[in-house]
């Protein structure tokens, strides 16, 4: 049997580390990365919405951002919103590569699925005038 003392400060620290453990849980991440497969570049300000599917099918936004200079973006969406759950990102080309174009495919739109509340999720496109290729990246 433990000194009184002893039992004491060995139940602040088991309840300590229970509450660190509690406490500890994080939303995911994600981000996304527009490729330029005809000029080999990124695809620099491509308007991107993120939405999340609600329990009844309705689509909510989450985030919006326009990708850099080299056609990504870093993160989209408050890191407190993105939880597991069924998600799209939607791509407007019509802006890209610029305001003129009049491109085959005027929206793109990448649904995956977050099963891992603490995972980054990077969902790249790859873009060219007449097709596209997503796949999860890291």
């Amino acid at each position: 049997m433990l000194p009184m003392r002893l039992s004491g400060l060995l139940a602040v620290i088991v309840a300590a580390g229970l509450a660190d453990t509690t406490t500890s849980a994080r939303a995911a991440e994600v981000s996304t990365h527009v490729l330029d497969l005809a000029r080999g570049t990124g695809g620099r300000g491509v308007p991107v919405s993120l939405e999340r599917r609600s329990a009844t099918g309705r689509w909510e936004r989450v985030g919006e951002a326009s990708t850099d200079a080299d056609g990504r973006v870093r993160r989209i969406g408050d890191l407190a919103t993105i939880a597991v759950g069924v998600y799209r990102l939607t791509f407007d080309m019509t802006r890209y590569p610029d305001a003129a174009a009049k491109p085959f495919f005027p929206e793109i739109t990448l649904t995956f699925s977050v099963t891992d509340a603490a995972a980054h999720y990077h969902v790249p496109v790859a873009v060219s005038p007449y097709g596209y290729s997503t796949y999860r990246g890291s």
